[in-house]
C-alpha cells in the first residue's frame, strides 16, 4: 500500500463533517483523544469539520452545525453498540464505519463469540454469569472444562475495562463483582498463554477488505490493560509482528472473516492472542478502532505506508459510499 498525502488532493466531499466524540461511556477521556486528532487531520486536508462533545442535545447540535457527514470517533457503549449508528440513521446523516448491526454485534463480546463459533473461527471456550448469579469457581470451571487462569470481564465494554485474569480461587468472586459493576453479564473465558497481537483492517468501496500488518503487544507483567494502553511508554508494539510467514497469514484470513462475518465496514480491528505454538484465537474485534498517537491502527497504516491524514480519509470514505451517490456533494 502505496503511502499518499491527502493534503495535495481535492477534498472528497465539501460536506459539513461532525466528529462525534466523547460520550458518556468509560472511554470518553480516550475518544475525546481520538476525536480530537481526527478533527485535525480533516482540517489539515482541508475538510469542512467540527468537533462535536456528544451529549444529550445532539440532535440540536447537528441542525444547528449543519451537519451532513457524521466521522464517529465514540468508544464504547453508546458509540460501538449501534445506538449512535441508529440516531444518525433516522436523521438521515451517513456515517463511517460499520453500521447497527456490525456494531451491535461487535461491542457484544458473547454474541461476537458465537457468531465466529459458527464459522469456524476459533474463540476462547468459555461462558456468561448474569449479575445477581454467584456460581462457585469449581462449578464453572468443571461444567466448561476450562482450568486457572481465566479471564473475566464485562460482555460489553472495551479497553479492557472491568477486566481481571483470574490466577487462583480467592480472586473469583471479586473479578466478578468488578465485570457486573459495567454490565449485566460477565463472560468468563479460557486464558490463552502466548502472544497478544492485534490485525487492524480497512474496507474499500470496491468490497475488498485490507489487512494492514500484524502488531504484537508486550505488555508489562503481561496483561495489556489500561494504562498499559493508554500511557506512553509502558507498553512495546512490534510492527510487523515477529511471528512465521505460516501464522501472520493464518491470522490476517481470519481478521478478514471476522470483519465479513458481522459484516463490518470502514476500520476495525481484532485483537488475537497466540498460543507459544502459533494457535490463534480471536478475543474480540472493535469496530471503532482509537486513533490517538499510542493506536495500534494508526501504526499498522504508518507501517503500510499509509499516513495519518490519509487513512483518516480511508475512513471517511465509509460515510460516502453509506450516503451513496447524489446525497453528498463531491468533488469533481
Amino acid at each position: 500500500m502505496k503511502g499518499v498525502d491527502v493534503t495535495e488532493q481535492k477534498p472528497l466531499t465539501r460536506s459539513k463533517i461532525g466528529v462525534l466524540m466523547g460520550g458518556q461511556s468509560s472511554e470518553r477521556e480516550v475518544s475525546l483523544k481520538t476525536g480530537e486528532a481526527v478533527y485535525r487531520s480533516l482540517v489539515r486536508s482541508g475538510y469542512d469539520a467540527v468537533a462535536i462533545d456528544v451529549g444529550p442535545d445532539l440532535s440540536k447540535t447537528l441542525q444547528e452545525q449543519a451537519v451532513e457527514i457524521g466521522f464517529l470517533a465514540l468508544h464504547g457503549p453508546g458509540g460501538e453498540d449501534g445506538a449512535i449508528q441508529g440516531f444518525l440513521e433516522t436523521l438521515g446523516i451517513p456515517y463511517t464505519g460499520s453500521g447497527v448491526r456490525a456494531s451491535a454485534i461487535g461491542m457484544h463480546k458473547v454474541v461476537t463469540k458465537t457468531e465466529l463459533a459458527a464459522q469456524g473461527i476459533p474463540v476462547p471456550r468459555g461462558t456468561v454469569v448474569l449479575r445477581g448469579m454467584a456460581p462457585s469457581l469449581n462449578r464453572v470451571l468443571s461444567t466448561c472444562k476450562l482450568k486457572l487462569p481465566v479471564v473475566v470481564k464485562p460482555a460489553s465494554q472495551g479497553s479492557t475495562i472491568g477486566v481481571t485474569i483470574v490466577r487462583k480461587p480467592s480472586q473469583w468472586k471479586e473479578a466478578l463483582r468488578t465485570a457486573h459493576r459495567y454490565d449485566e453479564e460477565a463472560m468468563v473465558e479460557a486464558f490463552i498463554p502466548g502472544h497478544e497481537v492485534t490485525v487492524s483492517l480497512l474496507g474499500g468501496p470496491d468490497g475488498v477488505v485490507t489487512g494492514l500488518p500484524a502488531v504484537e503487544i508486550v505488555a508489562p507483567d503481561g496483561f495489556y490493560d489500561f494504562s498499559a494502553k493508554y500511557e506512553k511508554g509502558r507498553t512495546q508494539y512490534l510492527c510487523p509482528a515477529p511471528l512465521s510467514a505460516a501464522v501472520t497469514r493464518q491470522i490476517k484470513q481470519f481478521a478478514i472473516r471476522t470483519y465479513q462475518a458481522l459484516g463490518c465496514s470502514g476500520a476495525a480491528r481484532v485483537d488475537f492472542r497466540v498460543t507459544p505454538k502459533g494457535k490463534p484465537f480471536v478475543l474480540e474485534i472493535n469496530t471503532v478502532p482509537g486513533m490517538t498517537e499510542t493506536s495500534l491502527l494508526p501504526m499498522a497504516a504508518g507501517k503500510a505506508g499509509l499516513s495519518y491524514d490519509a487513512l483518516t480519509e480511508r475512513i471517511l470514505q465509509s460515510a460516502l459510499g453509506r450516503a451513496g451517490v447524489g446525497s453528498f456533494r463531491a468533488v469533481r
